[in-house]
């Protein structure tokens, strides 16, 4: 058996990416270099900034992919959103209502999809 425990993401530049992620995360990284970042979260789970330039094989654009981020409940889910747009990322959902809860989506500056939720208590 294997577990998932480990993101990487291909990124424009590592550092400026970190920017943005140290503070989404509330963290700093672990790891850093002009080519890689690393942050491990407390539950164990460990993001990676990588070059893309660097990263073999190479890799295309994100596509289809979110990183998604759970809330405690809608209101967590707008502190996110206002957070999360004032560091200027691009909005590719506002924030609404789906099957499954309350969500918004931004991208980061190299596309990655980043979503925030909190599960309905009654999801249909």
């Amino acid at each position: 058996m294997s577990t998932i425990d480990y993101l990487l993401l291909a990124v424009a530049n590592p550092r400026k990416s970190a920017e943005i992620y140290g503070q989404i995360l509330g963290a700093e990284p672990v790891a850093a270099s002009d080519t890689f970042v690393l942050y491990a979260q407390p539950n164990g789970f460990k993001l990676g900034l990588w070059l893309k330039d660097e990263m073999l094989p190479a890799t295309g654009q994100p596509d289809g992919v979110d990183i998604s981020f759970s809330a405690a409940d809608n209101d967590a889910v707008r502190a996110l959103y206002a957070r999360w747009t004032g560091l200027g990322l691009k909005v590719l959902q506002e924030p609404t209502d789906m099957d499954f809860g309350f969500t918004f989506t931004v991208a980061d500056p190299d596309g990655h999809r980043l979503r925030a939720f909190a599960m309905s208590d009654d999801p249909r």
